[in-house]
């Protein structure tokens, strides 16, 4: 099943109630797209409010990061029981805006699977992503980060990445998903990538800042899945 993941970043568009908007419009394509797995990951301060707004689970939602600490006098962090509690299955770990340590990601790795929520680790390359898959995450995302917010896609910029990524990370480890992003704006790069190997995409301000979110996942959605078949 391909996969749409959805950073909703913190931009004007994507915060509070309009959070809320996004992940509705989100879940509505989900609800019509069973065949495609799509993942939303609000601001984690709104995460509580859409996880609270949502009608059913036929969408995955998923923290901007996530803190390796157990429950207790962390000022400040966000764990994975937390995230649990409130609804959400997973957590963004290490994007290009948010990096971390190699030894704060294993250790953050090791909680999420201890709490049974999944993790989608970024990588800024293939090598990097190689050494993320290692520390078996749900899924690892290559992002070169020079084409993040570009509107150029990685898949049209950059193809021999998304040959690369697919072929070493699951040579690396081949139960882990690989998804790819930076510049995927419509659904013809949506397919382009899922043609070239990947499992699925990572996308955010095309989504956000779009004029209608809920037709351009649409036409995505059907996009991935027809590549998917053929």
């Amino acid at each position: 099943m391909p996969v749409i993941a959805l950073n909703f970043k913190v931009y004007p568009e994507s915060t509070g109630a309009n959070a809320v908007r996004l992940a509705n419009a989100a879940e509505s394509v989900a609800e019509q797209n069973p065949g495609v797995d799509i993942v939303i990951c609000p601001p984690n301060a709104a995460l509580a409010l859409v996880c609270s707004s949502l009608k059913s689970k036929g969408i995955s939602v998923f923290a901007q990061h996530c803190h390796p600490n157990k429950p207790g006098a962390f000022t400040g962090t966000t764990t994975p029981e937390e995230l649990r509690a409130i609804g959400c299955g997973g957590t963004l770990l290490n994007h290009a805006e948010k990096k971390i340590q190699r030894q704060q990601i294993a250790e953050t790795l090791e909680r999420a699977r201890a709490t049974g929520i999944r993790v989608i680790a970024c990588a800024k390359d293939v090598e990097e992503g190689v050494a993320l898959a290692k520390m078996r995450p749900w899924a690892v995302a290559v992002e070169p980060p020079e084409l993040i917010g570009s509107g150029i896609s990685v898949s049209t910029a950059q193809p021999e990445v998304v040959k690369g990524a697919v072929e070493k990370i699951k040579e690396a480890n081949p139960g882990t998903l690989v998804l790819v992003g930076a510049g995927v704006s419509n659904a013809a790069d949506v397919a382009k990538c899922i043609e070239l190997g990947a499992q699925g995409v990572l996308l955010a301000s095309a989504f956000v800042k779009a004029k209608d979110p809920a037709q351009l996942l649409k036409e995505m959605a059907a996009a991935a899945q027809g590549a998917a078949r053929a």
